[in-house]
């Protein structure tokens, strides 16, 4: 096979370097830059203190201030990731005001016009998304320390404490936990290859543990790492909020300078996760039937793909041309196989599951309670049960559980 026309997946090398896959952080940015040169550092200054300019009721004022600067000056991958980032706080920020439904309709052209431009050079949407805050928002305190919770922190927060940052970070070590299954995915490529299911197995076992620890991170969002659910629901959703499904935004934002139109584009999402679609590939879990998505939530798990980097979209198409772990299994026709690849499927469908119960926790119980806050705008308010994506979170959730689920293969 020529060297330009190798699978993407043979080698884990090729896997890192041509993809923007991490070894150690998966689909993380490692050690993502915190600052940037003048002249934008004008907008890290306001980034880093949202909270207190929102709570003056001084953030909007500030921003219209700012001179629009070129993004000549932002050379590289990872300025370019901190510019996303930095612009998609001041964005939610500018928009959502207070949180009060005193919403902005028009993104100034000062803020509007480089954010496009940074945005369409690394295949994002201008909004801010998981790639930003979750995959792009950390530090090691201590750099030579160990990449766990007590050793990390955000680069920006928004109103609501230390909420956000239990929320990013317990989702960034579910991710990084994951990680370490991404290296897995060539060997179990080449044992397919090779019809070496003895090889197999023990991959598959490998990506078992890999999303298991992923499970037992994911529990630490209530536990040792406690996120307040009302504080989340009634402070942080609010900021992660998109203009696509919200009343709020009906038309959509309209960015100043670039297009002549609003534009509707979804907030924050965990299905906009690059790890778990990558399993689902993998695994032959099908969210869509010939390619076409069988239903709503499949519908936007493939949207959910246009809001992720665009090497990591490379990443899951390149694993959908490849061989098919599912098929193989079946073809053998081993009980042991069979039953090892089915503690993987098991292991994601433990996830959703959970994924599930935090939403109740998190969203549809807090929504149930009358709000406390004041409503000043007259529009209609966002509806409750929606995730910050826009869509039907339970619905959806559920939907992708029992897909998961019947990925299950039976017993004759």
């Amino acid at each position: 096979m020529a060297p330009d026309k190798s699978s993407p997946v043979e080698n884990s090398w090729k896997i890192f370097e041509e993809y923007h896959i991490d070894e150690d952080v998966g689909f993380a940015l490692p050690n993502p830059l915190e600052e940037l040169p003048h002249p934008y550092d004008a907008w890290i200054s306001i980034a880093k203190n949202l909270p207190e300019l929102i709570k003056n009721g001084q953030l909007r004022a500030e921003v219209e201030k700012l001179t629009t600067f070129s993004i000549d000056g932002l050379q590289g991958h990872k300025s370019q990731r901190l510019a996303h980032l930095v612009l998609g706080y001041i964005t939610m920020a500018y928009v959502w005001g207070e949180g009060d439904g005193d919403v902005r309709k028009v993104l100034p052209s000062n803020i509007a016009v480089p954010y496009c431009k940074v945005s369409e050079k690394l295949g994002l949407p201008p909004i801010l998304v998981y790639a930003d805050c979750v995959l792009a928002n950390w530090k090691k305190k201590d750099p030579s320390g160990p990449m766990t919770y007590e050793n990390m922190d955000i680069l920006f927060s928004f109103p609501g404490g230390d909420c956000g940052k239990g929320f990013f970070l317990v989702s960034l070590v579910v991710e990084t936990a994951a990680a370490s299954a991404i290296k897995v995915i060539p060997i179990i490529f080449n044992a397919i290859q090779r019809e070496d299911p003895d090889t197999l197995q023990k991959a598959l076992l490998d990506i078992t543990s890999c999303l298991n620890k992923a499970l037992e991170m994911f529990h630490q969002i209530h536990g040792k790492y406690y996120v307040d659910p009302d504080l989340f629901f009634n402070v942080l959703r609010i900021y992660l909020s998109g203009w696509k499904g919200n009343p709020l935004l009906s038309e959509g934002l309209l960015y100043e300078g670039v297009w002549g139109t609003p534009k509707k584009f979804a907030g924050g999402s965990a299905a906009q996760s690059s790890i778990f679609q990558c399993f689902d590939i993998l695994l032959g879990i099908q969210h869509t039937v010939g390619g076409v998505p069988s239903d709503s939530a499949a519908k936007f798990l493939q949207e959910m793909r246009t809001y992720m980097p665009s090497a990591h979209q490379n990443f899951l198409r390149s694993l959908e041309s490849g061989p098919s772990v599912r098929k193989f299994v079946l073809s053998k026709g081993d009980a042991t196989l069979q039953e090892i690849y089915n503690k993987c499927v098991q292991a994601m469908v433990s996830l959703r599951d959970y994924h599930l119960q935090i939403v109740v926790k998190y969203i549809v119980i807090p929504a149930s309670r009358p709000s406390k806050k004041k409503q000043t705008s007259k529009e209609p308010s966002e509806p409750k049960s929606k995730g910050t994506g826009g869509t039907d979170i339970m619905g959806f959730l559920k939907t992708v559980r029992s897909t998961t689920a019947n990925s299950l293969l039976k017993e004759d």
